[in-house]
């Protein structure tokens, strides 16, 4: 028993991270998940607002010996830091039931805030000990699973995210900043006063995630509450401030350091101030930010119905919590609430699909307040030799119902399908030729992984056709292709010269810049095309192309090629090679796979109708059997559906 008192904290964070290891996925996964690993993997420059403390430790862990694929140790690196940040809640939580008395509102200090002229009344404040041990440990670790198996944050464990890191880093924050509020003011030197470690933490925070002020407004009510607002206390926030911001520059003087070796990956180019707060700033993002009323509606009506899939029935534990805490942990309470009402005001205006990961501040609020739920539970059974036995049970309960309604969600265990995609389009592709595409989350961030960390197929030249919008991006095609850009310069000139006001937020010529991009784009083709083959996915060529957003160079068309659109001379009949890929679907999919079964449907469809056009009809069987057999979901054409 002595033992599991002592370690009751990391076996939790163990427990969590076994469960973990069972649906963490064994490669690249969508969205940035290939970016971020090529980063780590590369030492290179992540996407805004670039993530130095997360690149530093997951370059180092990266070049830790394992028989493992790069990719692979790092998402097992996500898991742990989200099992740390697990362990940690539990620790918190025991924590806040060791010192409840110090996070309530005396009635003495509520008499002075009702009336100056009412006799002082002593209060005695209820002890932390009339909550039995046993249950104090009991809470903190249901807790600990309820929050571990949620979906959101558990989904950060299974591939490589910034927001795994940030889940410990926050959860650190936490545990420092409650400390720092029950500790004495008595024999406080800079290097013990608790506040100036809550200084470091916070800069560690902020080095790696921004949203890291989410929890800025709670920090300055526990803190005024504590320490008062008074000369001596602002004296104490500029000392911290002293300490927190030149931590934060050494991190973040990875950027520029890194950025002027020119590395493979080098978002945003951050080699001088300009551009190193444009990219810490997350810039190039903040048009989704505050974009509108009618998105921040969207997003929040998406929170509150996406909640009881998060905590199923322990969402009911955690309101139970809320009020528990007004009444015997106000302080702790207010800062709770505080917390959360913030991170949901300040994330439902961020008009993103992936907004998910901004709530996970909100999601770790409602997991403390599930503590003082369990307590509850416990108090109202009247029962004595039954209450531990009986919320032992309820534990057990909704961590099994929290378990399986997220596993299939969460489970990436057995999905490869964003590094087959990749695998495939590029295979099908001749040497050295060029892909033009926007697909970010399903090809062109897996292609950064494979082609840069693995060394697949690094003739390909994948060109991002949205990045090319922006000045830093030709740096970056310089390093990896440069001779793609050759006979391109006054284009590129032109563009960039056009481009500086646009990115610096000043009047800009929208026209002047969309016609020099489209012309851009065109000579590319047109300067590369007797030297290489030219590639676009089907969105470039269904819609782009198509509708004249884009345009060839004269005598220049394209046919579907297996998953690609080719760029041939002339309307003759183009051969193309048998679909021999294999592209491996996980058993239970999402809108991410589903999306990529349409897509690599909907190219093959193309080839078939092809085929026939040119009565070809035998080759076109074999395109039509290739959706059959291995895109199920895809629904053919009707000109194909008798074959």
């Amino acid at each position: 028993m002595t033992f599991l008192k002592k370690y009751y904290a990391i076996l939790t964070g163990i427990i969590i991270f076994i469960i973990y290891l069972t649906t963490i996925a064994p490669t690249i996964i969508e969205i940035d998940a290939g970016e971020l690993a090529s980063v780590q993997a590369l030492a290179g420059i992540a996407h805004p607002t670039g993530y130095p403390l997360f690149t530093i430790i997951g370059y180092l862990f990266s070049k830790i010996p394992s028989p493992f694929s790069t990719a692979f140790q790092l998402n097992l690196l996500a898991a742990i830091w989200c099992s740390l940040g697990a362990g940690l809640f539990v620790y918190t939580s025991k924590f806040i039931l060791d010192n409840l008395s110090k996070f309530r509102q005396t009635k003495v200090q509520q008499q002075k805030k009702g009336s100056k002229t009412k006799q002082k009344v002593k209060s005695v404040p209820e002890k932390s000990s009339e909550i039995p041990e046993v249950l104090k440990y009991i809470a903190s670790i249901g807790s600990g699973l309820f929050l571990g198996l949620s979906k959101t944050y558990w989904f950060q464990s299974t591939s490589v995210e910034v927001y795994s890191m940030h889940i410990f880093l926050i959860s650190l924050i936490l545990f420092v900043l409650l400390k720092a509020f029950v500790s004495s003011k008595e024999n406080r030197g800079i290097f013990k006063n608790p506040w100036m470690h809550l200084a470091i933490v916070l800069a560690l925070g902020f080095s790696n995630h921004m949203t890291t002020l989410l929890i800025l407004p709670g920090i300055a009510y526990l803190y005024f509450v504590k320490e008062k607002f008074n000369a001596a206390s602002l004296k104490q926030i500029g000392i911290m401030l002293l300490i927190f911001f030149p931590l934060l520059i050494i991190i973040y003087s990875y950027l520029p350091l890194r950025a002027s070796g020119n590395p493979a990956i080098n978002w945003g180019n951050p080699i001088d101030f300009e551009r190193i707060m444009r990219h810490i700033s997350g810039k190039q993002y903040q048009v989704w930010l505050f974009s509108s009323a009618e998105a921040a509606k969207k997003q929040l009506a998406y929170f509150i119905n996406n909640n009881p899939n998060e905590f199923a029935f322990t969402l009911l534990l955690s309101l139970i919590g809320l009020f528990v805490t007004l009444f015997r942990a106000r302080r702790l309470s207010i800062f709770l609430i505080i917390t959360f009402i913030w991170t949901v005001a300040y994330s439902i205006n961020y008009d993103i699909n992936d907004i998910d990961s901004y709530f996970l501040l909100a999601y770790i609020t409602l997991a403390y307040f599930s503590v003082f739920g369990l307590i509850k539970i416990y108090e109202i059974i009247t029962i004595k030799q039954y209450k531990t036995t009986a919320v032992l049970v309820l534990i057990l309960f909704l961590t099994g119902t929290e378990y399986f309604i997220n596993l299939d969600e969460n489970n990436q265990s057995d999905t490869y399908t964003f590094e087959d995609y990749t695998k495939a389009i590029i295979s099908g592709t001749d040497k050295n030729s060029i892909i033009f595409s926007y697909l970010w989350d399903y090809f062109v961030s897996p292609s950064y992984y494979l082609q840069y960390v693995e060394g697949f197929r690094k003739d390909a030249a994948i060109v991002d056709k949205e990045l090319l919008r922006r000045s830093w991006y030709y740096n970056q095609l310089e390093t990896d292709h440069s001779n793609i850009l050759a006979g391109l310069g006054t284009d590129i000139k032109l563009f960039q010269n056009a481009l500086v006001p646009f990115e610096r937020s000043e009047n800009y010529n929208s026209n002047l810049l969309e016609s020099l991009y489209r012309k851009l784009m065109t000579d590319l083709v047109a300067t590369n095309i007797d030297n290489r083959s030219f590639y676009f996915p089907p969105e470039i060529a269904e819609n782009e192309l198509r509708n004249g957003q884009f345009k060839l160079p004269d005598g220049y068309t394209f046919v579907p090629d297996v998953l690609l659109y080719k760029v041939v001379k002339g309307n003759d009949y183009v051969p193309a090679a048998d679909p021999n890929f294999q592209i491996r679907f996980p058993e239970h999919g999402d809108k991410y796979t589903d999306f990529i079964q349409n897509l690599a449907g909907s190219v093959l469809a193309a080839r078939a109708i092809y085929e026939l056009n040119f009565n070809k009809t035998d080759r076109a069987k074999v395109y039509i059997s290739k959706i059959k057999k291995e895109f199920p979901k895809y629904i053919l054409p009707p000109r194909l559906r008798s074959y």
